[in-house]
């Protein structure tokens, strides 16, 4: 049991992690889009590509079974939602489980 719990806490701070992640992503590229900070920013570019390639593969799936709803990009939010539900179904197997 103590292995699951370890595991279940491990989850927890991937998701953590995960959440922190596409959190900094939006916040960049909404600053981006009302040109808050400028594109050619140097490092804000750099980090925003960076976290737009590790995200990619999670948030990319997501964007093709969603529908095209212009320029508003809600996979993250449906990832960020589905982070969450996992977490509480995981929890909710390991309270069953003792």
């Amino acid at each position: 049991m103590e292995f699951l719990f370890a595991l279940y806490q491990m989850i927890r701070i991937v998701a953590d992690v995960v959440l922190f992640i596409v959190i900094i992503q939006m916040i960049i590229g909404l600053l981006f889009s009302f040109n808050v900070i400028d594109r050619r920013n140097e490092f804000l570019g750099a980090v925003y590509v960076s976290l737009n390639k590790v995200l990619e593969p999670v948030l990319g799936p997501i964007r093709r079974r969603m529908p095209d709803t212009g320029a508003i990009d809600f996979s993250p939010l449906v990832l960020l939602i589905l982070l969450q539900f996992s977490v509480i179904l995981i929890g909710a197997a390991m309270k069953s489980a003792y």
